[in-house]
């Protein structure tokens, strides 16, 4: 689990922020802090693995708030202006995102540290067991056992609405859960071990649980108030497996 805090002068920015965090699995938001003295004072405390820091902020900006640390944990900056994009590279941080920015983008910058949290706890790791960090896929009995990190949770294969490709990561979707699951997989796996039979890869980033299909309207999959557009690449299969079952 990565420790991280946020820092930034505008309430609707940390909001933001908050929400994200939220919403993947390997974050563990341990404060939000709207100048940097009150970050000092978080990291005086806690172990913190990485900073969500804003540049222009009053009395010490994050730039110098950064240079100011004597370890630095990751750090992505936040900011509305781009002019700050070369200087903040020049401290090392792990991406710049420029407001405002969107969950993908946010799930990009993530991605990153994530990688170079794996790389530095392996590396100060000593004497520590090999184990693979890839993350596993296995079936029994219609479970599907998904490993993120360090947990691995148990998913109903008839509980899946569907799922949703995002850059490394995908969202799986159950029902009855109003959070996604955010296992590190790739659509391409999902795609060739979930068994056929019950799921169907109907666009490049959705693969759908064809027995929770209950309406469909102009090539569109509809979960709740949810559309799922059927790709030009797949529409041809998925047409097929319609009018296979349609009532004439």
């Amino acid at each position: 689990m990565i420790n991280c805090i946020t820092i930034d002068d505008e309430p609707l920015a940390l909001a933001q922020l908050t929400g994200y965090i939220s919403r993947i699995p390997f974050l563990n938001l341990i404060a939000s802090c709207q100048d940097a003295f009150e970050a000092m004072s978080v990291l005086s405390v806690q172990k913190v693995d990485l900073l969500f820091v804003d540049i222009n902020m009053p009395d010490l900006n994050g730039m110098d708030f950064v240079r100011s640390l004597a370890e630095k944990p990751l750090i992505i900056f936040t900011t509305a202006y781009s002019e700050y994009a070369v200087e903040g590279f020049k401290v090392d941080a792990i991406d710049y995102l420029l407001k405002p920015f969107g969950f993908q983008d946010f799930l990009k910058a993530v991605d990153k540290a994530h990688k170079w949290w794996n790389f530095r706890t392996k590396e100060h790791t000593v004497a520590a067991p090999a184990v693979s960090v890839s993350p596993e896929l296995s079936f029994s009995d219609g479970m599907l056992f998904v490993k993120s990190d360090y947990r691995v949770t148990r998913i109903n294969l008839i509980d899946i609405k569907y799922i949703e490709g995002m850059s490394e990561y995908v969202r799986i979707f159950i029902e009855g859960e109003s959070k996604p699951i955010m296992p590190l997989l790739s659509m391409k796996r999902l795609e060739e071990t979930l068994p056929a039979s019950q799921f169907m890869r109907v666009h490049r980033s959705y693969i759908v649980n064809l027995k929770k299909i209950t309406e469909v309207s102009r090539l569109r999959i509809v979960f709740g108030e949810t559309y799922i557009p059927v790709g030009e690449n797949y529409k041809d299969k998925f047409a097929e497996y319609i009018n296979s079952r349609m009532m004439k």
